[in-house]
């Protein structure tokens, strides 16, 4: 059964609401933060309300949800985090300021809560995604010349479908992974593997 509860992610007070309502009704076993949103603009001319909107989202309420999560967890000594973050962790390109920056938080964000909660054995790994085909990328998608530099600078030379993400996040949810932790496994058909 699948439990259900919904709450402003970057809302400390709401997040402590949901997340106890969702702990009362069955352990929460596995959290994945998936939060994420891009405002494409160059750094120069970003607002701090759209700078704070994309850090707020995007790293913010990793660390909130989890910090409530982790309680039960840490009681129970048992219990997967993973966070989405991206190739974006490591890379940059133009107009990606607050959006590069919260991923590069979130993979560091993800060391940190391993080296405060893997004690408890609590398994706090991340997927960083290359470039997949959705609702924020299809924009991406359909312009022909960034379409054509995706295909390109990924061996592979296609974008991602959200299905091949499933296997990254299953591998990480179960006992296989029992001793990864701290680590972001990359889905991008290759492209963090070359230059």
């Amino acid at each position: 059964m699948v439990e259900e509860a919904r709450f402003d992610i970057t809302n400390e007070a709401e997040v402590r609401t949901g997340v106890a309502e969702l702990s009362s009704k069955s352990p929460i076993d596995v959290l994945i933060n998936n939060a994420g949103i891009q405002r494409r603009v160059r750094l120069d001319e970003i607002s701090l309300e759209t700078w704070s909107e994309v850090i707020q989202t995007n790293l913010t309420s990793a660390m909130l949800v989890s910090r409530e999560v982790v309680k039960d967890m840490i009681t129970r000594q048992r219990g997967k985090i993973i966070n989405i973050c991206s190739v974006m962790s490591d890379f940059a390109r133009t107009t990606t300021g607050p959006y590069t920056a919260a991923k590069g938080g979130l993979k560091m964000l993800t060391k940190v809560m391993c080296a405060d909660w893997a004690q408890f054995n609590i398994q706090i790994n991340a997927i960083g995604p290359g470039y997949f085909i959705t609702e924020m990328t299809q924009v991406l998608a359909d312009n022909p010349e960034f379409d054509a530099w995706v295909k390109q600078r990924t061996p592979a030379k296609r974008w991602g479908v959200p299905a091949e993400l499933v296997g990254a996040a299953v591998f990480l949810s179960s006992d296989a992974s029992s001793f990864l932790n701290g680590q972001i496994l990359y889905v991008d058909g290759g492209m963090t593997a070359v230059i």
